[in-house]
């Protein structure tokens, strides 16, 4: 059984017991929070939601927040001296699928 979910711009495929990092939600480590963007579900039989399934939900745990690995942003023009170095860590929340309500 996996849904797919959309939190924080993007859509994941999930399953039970998965692990996936996901935009931060401002949540302390150990707190349950539930995904209601629920956009499919397969549970043997396909059920797509136009553009969400209403009784759908999924279930997760939370299991840390962070920063991922830094990221160089780099511009420059040629010829006229022009260049500027940035870095960008994008915080993140780690959470664990629990359970997948359809």
């Amino acid at each position: 059984m996996y849904a797919i979910i959309a939190t924080g711009g993007k859509q994941y495929k999930v399953a039970e017991g998965d692990i996936i990092k996901v935009e931060k939600l401002g949540l302390e480590a150990g707190a349950s929070y539930t995904f209601d963007q629920v956009l499919a579900v397969n549970d043997g039989s396909l059920k797509v939601g136009n553009p969400v399934l209403a009784d759908a939900k999924v279930t997760a745990t939370v299991l840390e927040e962070g920063k991922n690995k830094k990221i160089i942003v780099y511009r420059y023009k040629s010829k006229t001296g022009y260049h500027k170095k940035k870095g960008h860590r994008q915080p993140y929340t780690k959470v664990k699928i629990e359970k997948i309500n359809a």
